[in-house]
């Protein structure tokens, strides 16, 4: 509602500021009691108060305007006063009442947060102190109708209280609400059923109440109790419901208790017109005050808890984080301490195959050399022809088994180093190239039976080296092992689904099922008869491990040995 107002050109505001000030002190005069000059409530009061929170300063000439209309309007046809004095006691007045309002808003926006006391109970207290301090102000303007001789020195005091209580009761019942009704935010639909029926209960409480006070017929005692009742249905509003409906209820009720005392009906009715004012006035304040200050500690208590639910949400959230935060780093640490197993581990294992291999190679290497250096001292002293020949067919035989050695040492060590290459394999060339390379590294593999067959209609990349050292090792093992008769070697390729499918078959000695779970150790030999070192199916199976392939034997004595591979491409 604010925003709706603040909207408008300041000409159009100071308007609108002069109208409702007019409007409210109509009001006020239409409550007045007969036979006194005294108000029982002014409205401008409240009026002007909150319009300048509302509108900044800026709009007190329209408060001016207003009270100035109000009171021209009130002392119009005042008998004792002269045009002139009228005109002079009106500006005076009018000067104080705007002066009261201005008082007060400095006062409320030097003190008060947001310039809203009713959300805290200190800030309502400091509503009420500024309330009672510019009501003074405004008062005191009236000491120009007793310079013009409208009150009398005698009767002065009496006039300067009514009329400070009357704008004291004024601010009380109409600031409030109507600082309360600008904050709104509009009304939340559907509304509870339970604050429907209790609002329902309340309404025909309170009119039940006023029908009893106006058409009942008690004894004195208890017609002058029945107004306290009232106190019961205010807490529970203040409680149950906002500032808006706590105070919509207390100024209807003043209103009708107002309406009834000056009609001479009610507990507050008196002898004098003053006296019965003065009953109302006390009534009104107490019930807007009760109703104010009760207001604003179930804001205050409401505004602690909704700051409390932040705080617990924000700190179950900082929780909630610290917890994920922990247990990711508590799996870091696992998944670090899996990988440091793993490295040691594998740590461990080359150890082992280290000293192995330095054992292994350094017993390998040495036997053929010693062989070697006997077959010479021999082939020195034997001076038969045939014999030094024979002597060096053994050299010759004994070297190219060190050579053999020395290039599977070298793939090994090639292939623990080296990256995964990625390049296009064509299979058929590269089996072609393994045979070649193998005829002239033994007699027996010139005679040897092969039969390839190779189904590769799409492009495969993988490592070539990679691939050419485990079918190297794999076909020299067939030709190796050889059953004493001539060797055949099935050699079946295909691709699919971005992998190789490889079959190598032989006719060979085979190996026993004690054997098959071992032969891939290093320097594990499933024969004694020393044709190789045992570094062959050990190589093919870390070879494989770089690539992520699979391998497979299946092995019988005296018939064959069948090794299927399953490769995927190099991504």
């Amino acid at each position: 509602m604010s925003k709706l107002i603040l909207k408008y050109s300041t000409d159009l505001q100071i308007g609108l500021a002069a109208l409702l000030y007019f409007g409210a002190a109509w009001l006020g005069h239409a409550l007045a009691f007969t036979g006194t000059t005294a108000l029982s409530v002014w409205p401008p009061s409240g009026m002007a108060f909150a319009l300048l929170v509302l509108m900044s300063r800026k709009v007190w000439p329209g408060i001016a305007m207003g009270a100035l209309a109000a009171n021209l309007l009130a002392f119009w046809n005042h008998q004792g006063l002269s045009q002139p004095a009228l005109i002079a006691v009106s500006v005076i007045i009018a000067l104080g009442q705007t002066g009261e309002a201005l008082t007060g808003r400095v006062l409320l926006t030097r003190w008060i947060k947001d310039s809203y006391p009713f959300n805290r109970t200190r800030d309502t207290f400091r509503f009420l102190f500024v309330t009672a301090f510019m009501c003074v102000i405004g008062s005191g303007a009236s000491l120009s109708l007793l310079a013009v001789g409208v009150v009398n020195s005698i009767s002065f005091s009496d006039y300067f209280v009514h009329a400070w209580t009357s704008s004291v009761v004024g601010i009380l019942l109409f600031t409030p609400l109507i600082l309360a009704i600008a904050r709104m935010r509009g009304i939340t639909w559907p509304i509870q059923t339970n604050k429907l029926v209790e609002g329902g209960i309340c309404a025909v409480s309170l009119l039940g109440l006023a029908v009893l006070v106006r058409y009942g017929y008690f004894n004195n005692t208890l017609i002058n109790s029945l107004p306290y009742l009232l106190i019961p249905f205010m807490l529970w509003l203040a409680f149950r419901f906002d500032l808006v409906a706590a105070m919509t209820v207390a100024l209807t009720a003043s209103l009708i208790a107002i309406y009834f005392t000056v009609h001479q009906v009610g507990p507050f009715v008196q002898p004098q017109p003053l006296e019965s004012m003065v009953f109302v006035q006390v009534f009104i304040a107490v019930i807007s005050m009760s109703t104010i200050v009760l207001s604003a500690t179930v804001a205050e208590r409401t505004l602690i808890q909704e700051e409390l639910r932040k705080f617990n949400t924000n700190l179950e959230a900082m929780v909630q984080q610290r917890t994920q935060a922990l247990n990711e780093e508590i799996n870091t640490r696992k998944v670090a301490e899996t990988k440091l197993l793993q490295t040691n581990q594998e740590l461990s294992k080359r150890n082992t195959e280290l000293d192995n291999f330095v054992y292994s190679v350094s017993h390998d290497l040495r036997a053929p050399i010693a062989s070697v250096l006997g077959l010479i001292n021999l082939a020195r002293k034997d001076k038969d022809p045939a014999m030094k020949n024979e002597y060096l067919e053994r050299i010759n035989h004994s070297a190219m088994q060190q050579d053999d050695f020395i290039r599977e040492i070298l793939d090994q060590s090639r292939n623990a180093r080296l990256d995964v290459k990625k390049e296009e394999v064509f299979f058929e060339t590269l089996i072609e190239e393994t045979f070649n390379q193998l005829k002239f590294a033994t007699t027996t593999a010139a005679s040897l039976e092969k039969i390839v067959q190779v189904s590769q209609t799409q492009a495969f990349h993988s490592d070539r080296w990679r691939l050419k050292v485990v079918l190297n090792n794999i076909i020299s093992n067939a030709i190796r092992y050889r059953n004493g008769r001539e060797p055949v070697i099935r050699v079946n390729v295909a691709i699919e689904a971005h992998k190789a499918l490889i079959e190598v078959e032989d006719n060979g000695r085979g190996i026993g099922g004690e054997h098959l779970a071992r032969v891939y150790d290093m320097f594990y030999r499933a024969t004694d008869d020393g044709a190789g070192s045992g570094l062959g199916l050990y190589i093919v199976k870390e070879t494989l491990d770089k690539l992520r392939g699979q391998i497979k034997i299946e092995s019988e004595i005296g018939k064959g040995t069948l090794v299927r591979l399953e490769i995927p491409e190099v991504a």
